[in-house]
């Protein structure tokens, strides 16, 4: 018995690490806004209105496919992004979508930016992520690609746009 014990185990584990791809990237990223959460909210909740408030979006187009909201994010350097709305939550104030396809370096993108009032009339909002890089396979990995590309793309997203969200909903 434990001989074909020994056996199977060497015989499965060269499958195992085979099998083995990129591992689950996360982002988050945080700012408090000195203005009241049903603003902010009304900004960060419109799913067709991104380009109110991130700067690198230069407009929205809304589509209904089967039931589903799509959105697709035309960049100010041309490139696009598609996602799909996967839930809103007004009364907690919660938008949750991911990446169908397009131009940003990565797979498996899931998002959610919550909305909370945090007393004396300021704001928090936190923008969340999980992902993986956009090549899946194992290596070599093509040069922007890699996990580095797929989480530096994401910061640099999520701190541009909260940035400008800060700005927008302050009204500076």
């Amino acid at each position: 018995m434990k001989k074909t014990l020994a056996l199977l185990a060497a015989l499965l584990l060269p499958f195992a690490a085979a099998a083995h791809g990129p591992t689950p990237l996360k982002s988050v990223e945080t700012v408090t806004i000195k203005a009241p959460a049903a603003k902010v909210w009304a900004l960060v909740s419109d799913f067709g209105a991104m380009e109110k408030w991130h700067p690198a979006v230069k407009s929205t187009k809304i589509e209904q496919k089967g039931g589903e909201t799509f959105r697709t994010l035309t960049l100010q350097d041309g490139g696009t992004i598609l996602e799909r709305l996967k839930g809103k939550d007004d009364a907690d104030m919660q938008i949750k979508y991911e990446i169908v396809e397009g131009v940003v370096p990565v797979s498996g993108y899931n998002s959610k930016i919550t909305v909370k009032d945090a007393g004396n009339g300021e704001t928090k909002v936190e923008w969340f992520g999980r992902y993986y890089r956009k090549y899946v396979l194992n290596p070599p990995i093509p040069a922007g690609e890699d996990d580095e590309s797929a989480k530096k793309a994401i910061d640099g997203i999520y701190q541009s746009g909260l940035a400008n969200l800060k700005k927008v909903a302050e009204g500076k």
